[in-house]
């Protein structure tokens, strides 16, 4: 894989493999992963609670918690302070925020406990919250990369402490060494941002990577990407597109064809296609940061200018 040297985005995507290591083996994460699990359980319904990246990744803890049998809802944390769902006593909820200091995740956290919610708190390792899951150490890449992957790695955790059918004790130990295969084989040469738009789209949880995906290549090297469920793709979304954008379909898993079937339609239509077939997050991240240096861009510092202002991002904040 053709890297920039120096940037903290390589060196936050090559510390996965360790840090998921980390996570899996370290007595007090597992420690906290079962302290959270029992906390849950305990609950009539659970609300999964992020921002940004971190909704993607509520979204998919959602998904997984379902699959121990609860039943769990994800929602951006504005909407969960501004459009408040209805929440009963006996619910919990799981915020996720790296940082510890995103405005509108602070603020749920807030609303959560004066309501005398449980709150569980996926977060960096470091971050003085009580009932929290530490995933690893604070980014020092603004294109968020290890938090996101340890992030499910903890929620995995979670949900198979909850009893969760398709997650074991075996297949989370085959993590960290896929993370390691997947850096240095890649396979992802053959995608290139076109001259418009690269739109990624998936089927079930890979739409949610689509979307990810789409988020890092905005942020890390400033391209337009957009990431799709396929069949909201195929609904009127991929009108406009021609052979000036181009198509990543996330092929697996796609056990009726209409990942396969929407493909062909785009090719069929002049639209330059790739097709990836590992659904996991770790092959976009690695296009955002090969993008970033093929444009000659910074993927560490991403938001600037007036996106910046500290004003702009204390809006919501419960502390304002």
């Amino acid at each position: 894989m053709s890297t920039q040297v120096g940037t903290n985005l390589e060196r936050q995507i090559r510390s996965q493999p360790d840090e998921l290591f980390r996570l899996l083996t370290s007595e007090s994460s597992r420690e906290q992963a079962h302290a959270a699990a029992e906390g849950l359980q305990r609950s009539r319904r659970i609300w999964l609670v992020g921002t940004g990246t971190s909704h993607h990744a509520a979204i998919l803890g959602a998904g997984m918690l379902q699959d121990a049998g609860r039943s769990a809802v994800a929602v951006s944390s504005m909407r969960f302070v501004v459009w408040a769902p209805i929440v009963g006593p006996d619910d919990a909820i799981v915020l996720i925020t790296h940082t510890g200091e995103t405005a509108y995740a602070l603020a749920a956290r807030a609303l959560a406990i004066a309501a005398g919610l449980d709150v569980i708190t996926i977060t960096k390792r470091g971050t003085p919250f009580p009932h929290a899951v530490e995933t690893c150490p604070a980014e020092t890449s603004e294109t968020y990369t290890v938090s996101y992957t340890t992030a499910l790695l903890a929620l995995a955790m979670i949900a198979k402490e909850m009893g969760a059918d398709s997650i074991t004790e075996d297949s989370l130990a085959l993590i960290p060494g896929a993370v390691r295969n997947a850096i240095e084989a890649p396979g992802v040469d053959p995608i290139h941002v076109p001259e418009r738009t690269l739109v990624i789209a998936g089927a079930g949880p890979a739409a949610y990577t689509a979307r990810e995906g789409a988020l890092k290549l905005r942020e890390g090297a400033r391209v337009m990407a957009e990431g799709y469920d396929i069949e909201y793709l195929l609904h009127g979304s991929a009108v406009p597109l021609d052979r000036r954008d181009a198509l990543l379909s996330l092929t697996t898993p796609d056990a009726d064809g209409f990942v396969e079937g929407v493909t062909a339609a785009a090719a069929a239509e002049g639209i330059p296609v790739a097709t990836l077939g590992e659904p996991a997050p770790l092959p976009m991240l690695l296009v955002a940061l090969r993008v970033a240096v093929e444009r000659a861009q910074d993927p560490d510092t991403v938001i600037t200018g007036q996106w910046a202002d500290d004003g702009l991002w204390k809006l919501g904040r419960p502390d304002r």
